[in-house]
């Protein structure tokens, strides 16, 4: 045969092939006139796998001849397998060859049928054997000396391919949902679209999707089959409106007809106890590992292994070995719940709801240990999230349904108590809490049904609710002396100090922080203990005593380290910072609200760290610069309004007010104090708007206008007096003395 593996027949057309021994014949006739064989081109619009591509023919420049294609059904393997095999047709002059293997087939196709069909492609009349041993060697022969790229789709397992495996001079492209390994196989496991090539895929098959092609592709998951079929209903069929389309594809039923024959293909492969298993997999809103699968199917570790090795290796599940975490295609859920029976999805989601409540319980106990199991509880919350959230709905949804579910309603606030409160909005937490009091109140279970009402107030105050917070109080505090418990009683002592202190009833507050610190004392619970002692340095601070607050501080915050409870650590730093700015101490207050600072973006406490940005702009106002306090007071505002946290919102609104003040500024001084003050008026807090009150006061006095802020700061005077404030008699005489200026005029 010729150097160049071609040869030309007498009539000078192109034959491939040379002579072999076909079934056993003396003679081979000279082989018959066939067309050097291509693949199929890849589709028109084929988009994106640029990377992929590049980087799959970088590895066929370094020598790989056997390159696997693995994903999921409707991924794209076979359109890129085209795309590769274009970009190589000049490298393998004696044909590519596309051979269907039927993998996802009830009856793959044989090794020995795969190689009768690529021998019959240059021998069509060829009577073969039926002995595949012998079929294998006219196979090798046949091949030995051409360059020919085999494409193998859709192959059903290392025991179909390995057969088909030609001499060095080929190449060959296998594409699986299949997961397995060969001797030089070098697979590239193909995930989704990115966004921008699944919105360019959209476009180019529809162009009417126009900018609605963002939320077709996220409806789609960014799945090629996904998206060239949704593309191709509204190419054909214009009377269809996109946005109606759309409203269609928020049902999951419906989007499942994207991926029905694609998905349907798997499915059927699997033995009807892995259907049933990977149908339960779809009460996973998201990640998920072993372990949560192992109870959800209630059974055992090394059979749970076993069940998701088998459905990676068939790519209906996901697994990243990084972080060692399973997870479904969004349209890989949708298909799989639609397969599960209403029985088995009541029992996958109880049993859920029941691990993922520990899950929870177990990030609590960890982040109360402090230290770097601090991080480590925030870690396992913030990656079991998603579980976390759909255990509680399914609890909320069967309320009133199921007996687990009322008992877990319950439990689901308490069971993650401090990482919820760092991570819940309130307004969530207040959800999930009136949720959970119910069900305490179903249960009759009073301690219980006090801790949900002691929680609510917590969420209330946060939110700048003071009032509604003491009313929440009030009741936990008197269930706490009915059943004798207290430390609780102690708690909700220490609650009602907070709500009346937020009210700028300092002396009251006080009075509440020194019964709860005796408690806490008495039954020897430091975190407790520190708590207490960090209030009642606040109040002090409030009073205008500094140096009796930083005495209060100091002994709280070597409490919070020696505990190793870093969120509370942060907040007595920062409390020791804002009073040493009020003695004159500007450089030590940025100092400690730096290292606060740092503390919360390591734990990812939001709303201390907005906390701390607000308390450096305040130590930069002592320092004279204000510009640099507005920039921290920004921040502090910006995050404040993100978190819904009213009360900080308006005392950073108050804070720009002043640092604008100080500048000579007052018009937009002004602006921000009446802001400040219609939010103190609407959540209640009787100090904030008598600070505002008087601050706007004073700038209507620079600004000329002697009567408005004579009325203004009337309102502050009154609240003064009302709590006992030390300054109030101070105020008193500034504001006679004002009245009388405004006499003179």
């Amino acid at each position: 045969m010729p150097d160049n593996k071609s040869r030309f027949d007498q009539r000078g057309q192109k034959v491939i092939g040379q002579q072999i021994n076909v079934a056993g014949d003396a003679t081979l006739p000279p082989p018959p006139l066939v067309l050097v064989p291509h693949l199929p081109a890849p589709p028109r619009d084929f988009t994106g796998r640029d990377e992929e591509l590049k980087d799959l023919l970088a590895d066929f420049d370094r020598g790989a001849t056997i390159t696997g294609l693995r994903g999921m059904g409707g991924i794209g393997k076979t359109a890129l397998a085209y795309a590769m095999a274009e970009k190589l047709a000049g490298c393998y002059p004696d044909g590519q060859v596309l051979v269907e293997l039927r993998g996802t087939s009830p009856e793959p196709m044989t090794a020995g049928e795969a190689m009768a069909n690529v021998v019959r492609i240059y021998y069509p009349v060829a009577k073969l054997p039926d002995s595949e041993a012998e079929l294998a060697r006219i196979y090798h022969s046949l091949l030995h000396d051409l360059r020919v790229l085999l494409l193998l789709d859709n192959a059903a397992s290392r025991e179909q391919v390995e057969p088909l495996l030609p001499p060095l001079s080929c190449a060959v492209i296998v594409t699986s949902r299949n997961r397995f390994s060969l001797p030089g196989l070098k697979p590239t496991d193909l995930d989704v679209l990115p966004l921008e090539d699944a919105k360019k895929l959209l476009l180019e098959i529809a162009d009417r999707i126009g900018g609605q092609a963002d939320e077709l592709a996220r409806l789609c998951g960014c799945l090629p089959i996904a998206l060239r079929n949704a593309a191709s209903v509204l190419a054909e069929r214009k009377d269809l409106g996109v946005a109606e389309y759309l409203e269609r594809l928020q049902e999951a039923r419906n989007r499942v007809e994207l991926v029905e024959a694609s998905f349907g293909l798997s499915y059927d492969l699997l033995s009807p106890e892995l259907r049933r298993l990977w149908s339960m997999l779809s009460v996973f809103p998201a990640g998920f590992d072993r372990v949560g699968a192992t109870a959800v199917w209630a059974m055992d570790q090394d059979s749970a292994a076993g069940s998701l090795s088998d459905q990676v290796k068939w790519s209906l599940v996901e697994f990243d070995p990084a972080i060692e975490r399973y997870r479904l295609h969004d349209l890989a859920r949708d298909y799989a719940a639609s397969r599960l029976q209403a029985d088995e999805k009541a029992e996958a989601e109880e049993q859920h709801a029941e691990h993922y409540i520990n899950m929870l319980s177990s990030s609590k106990e960890l982040y109360k240990q402090g230290g770097e199991n601090l991080l480590a509880g925030l870690a396992l919350f913030d990656r079991e999230w998603s579980n976390i959230q759909a255990g509680q709905s399914w609890a909320e949804r069967n309320l009133q349904d199921k007996t687990a579910a009322v008992s877990l309603c319950s439990s689901y606030p308490e069971a993650g108590i401090y990482v919820l409160d760092l991570r819940l909005h309130p307004k969530e937490r207040i959800c999930w809490l009136q949720t959970a009091l119910a069900a305490a109140k179903g249960e009759k279970d009073r301690r219980r049904e006090r801790n949900h009402l002691g929680n609510l107030g917590n969420a209330c105050k946060d939110l700048g609710e003071p009032r509604k917070a003491i009313e929440y109080y009030e009741q936990a505090l008197a269930i706490s002396k009915e059943i004798g418990d207290r430390g609780g009683e102690g708690n909700h002592l220490g609650n009602l100090g907070n709500a009346y202190k937020n009210l700028g009833e300092l002396r009251k507050a006080i009075e509440y922080y020194e019964q709860a610190l005796a408690i806490s004392n008495k039954i020897g619970d430091r975190r407790t203990e520190g708590n207490h002692l960090g209030n009642l340095g606040t109040a002090y601070a409030a009073l205008g005593e500094p140096r009796k607050a930083i005495e209060y501080y100091e002994q709280a915050l070597a409490i919070s380290k020696e505990i190793g409870d870093r969120r509370t650590e942060g907040n007595h730093l920062g409390n020791l910072g804002n009073a040493y700015a009020n003695i004159g101490g500007p450089g030590k207050a940025i100092e400690h609200h730096h290292q606060a600072l740092s503390i919360s973006k390591e734990i990812g406490d939001r709303r201390g760290e907005g906390n701390h940005l607000g308390n450096l702009g305040n130590a930069y106002v002592v320092l004279g610069e204000p510009r640099k306090a507005i920039e921290y007071y920004e921040q502090a505002l910006a995050i404040a309004r993100e978190i819904g946290d009213r009360g900080n919102e308006g005392h950073w609104i108050g804070n720009l007010g002043a640092a604008y003040a100080v500048l000579g500024e007052p018009r937009k001084a002004i602006e921000y104090y009446e802001q400040a003050l219609a939010i103190a008026r609407e959540i209640g807090d009787r100090r904030n708007e008598g600070i505002n009150s008087w601050n706007l006061g004073l700038e209507y006095e620079k600004a000329g206008d002697i009567e408005q802020a004579s009325d203004i700061m009337q309102l502050c005077v009154d609240f003064e007096r009302e709590i006992g404030h030390p300054n109030a008699e101070s105020d008193v005489r500034y504001l006679e003395n004002l009245r009388a200026r405004l006499g003179e005029k």
